[in-house]
């Protein structure tokens, strides 16, 4: 497995360098209370570098910095702070994830939006389960997914992509909220460019209020019994099949799929630290090692 204190460092100069006005010289951010030794954007930093490296057991994590790290990380916190303090920088993390999405999207005017279930636990042990039922607004529900073709318990990540397959936004909904839904919010968030889906954002009203009133061009497939049938262009298809490659790969290195966490603000800060190692990677890519944007297992061979 890759060194955890090498990779650390590459990531926490990467946070220095984007959130470097924000934080003060002992790298936390301004608030009153007691300075903590193990500052702020290393609490982020060891949270990335875990998911980077495929460990999102905190309990294997701590494991290894004791047994293996003790030297290196002299200040480390005890693993219920640490999770404690990774739920209190959730926006801090997100902010983290934005600055670097807008260097990397620089420019972007082309875009892919689809949306990929979280499963909380088999619809079997629905009524057992208890993760996120704090908050009735906040509880996992029942929904379908199309293309696995099965209905799953728990929530949906929401996303809007680039060309390159950098996320530029994300959302998490219940399981049974419809995909168009998504859409109110991106009409916020973009302004004159293209945004390609499935057949899941299929709706002529939604692509007029889009172009009316942020100037999106929403171009998604008809279906094949519509009519005025038109192809679509080439270029789209591949943005469209990046989104899914994208969501691929965080299945895959990043297992998003497992899920260990026991509240629902737990569960968005893990999935959240996901998406921003994930950017973090393509990050040092770009900008660093000047290689191709979504080789993402590579970036941390170096």
């Amino acid at each position: 497995m890759h060194n955890i204190k090498t990779n650390f460092d590459k990531i926490l100069e990467v946070i220095k360098d984007i959130v470097g006005d924000e934080i003060n010289t002992k790298g936390n951010y301004i608030r009153r209370g007691t300075v903590p030794k193990f500052s702020d954007i290393e609490v982020i930093a060891l949270s990335l570098t875990a998911e980077c490296l495929s460990i999102d057991s905190e309990n294997y994590l701590f494991s290894k910095l004791r047994v293996e790290y003790q030297d290196e990380f002299k200040n480390i916190i005890s693993r219920s702070q640490y999770n404690d303090r990774r739920k209190l920088l959730f926006k801090k993390t997100e902010r983290v994830r934005k600055l670097m999405a807008e260097r990397l999207n620089k420019q972007a005017d082309v875009f892919a939006i689809d949306s990929m279930p979280l499963e909380i636990c088999k619809i079997s042990r629905e009524q057992r389960n208890k993760m996120g039922k704090e908050s009735a607004h906040h509880s996992p529900d029942k929904g379908y997914c199309a293309s696995q073709k099965k209905y799953f318990y728990g929530y949906k990540l929401h996303s809007v992509c680039s060309a390159v397959g950098v996320i530029e936004s994300l959302d998490l909904t219940k399981a049974s909220v419809h995909d168009v839904h998504y859409l109110k919010d991106v009409k916020e968030l973009f302004s004159n460019c293209i945004i390609t889906g499935d057949k899941g954002y299929i709706g002529r009203q939604h692509q007029i209020n889009l172009f009316e009133t942020a100037g999106i061009q929403l171009e998604v497939p008809l279906r094949s019994n519509q009519k005025e049938q038109k192809p679509i262009i080439r270029i789209l298809k591949k943005v469209r099949k990046r989104i899914e490659t994208v969501f691929s790969q965080l299945c895959d290195q990043f297992m998003m799929q497992r899920n260990y966490a026991k509240s629902f603000t737990g569960f968005k800060s893990r999935i959240l630290a996901k998406v921003t190692g994930f950017t973090i990677l393509q990050f040092l890519n770009k900008f660093i090692y000047n290689k191709p944007v979504s080789r993402v297992k590579h970036a941390l061979a170096n």
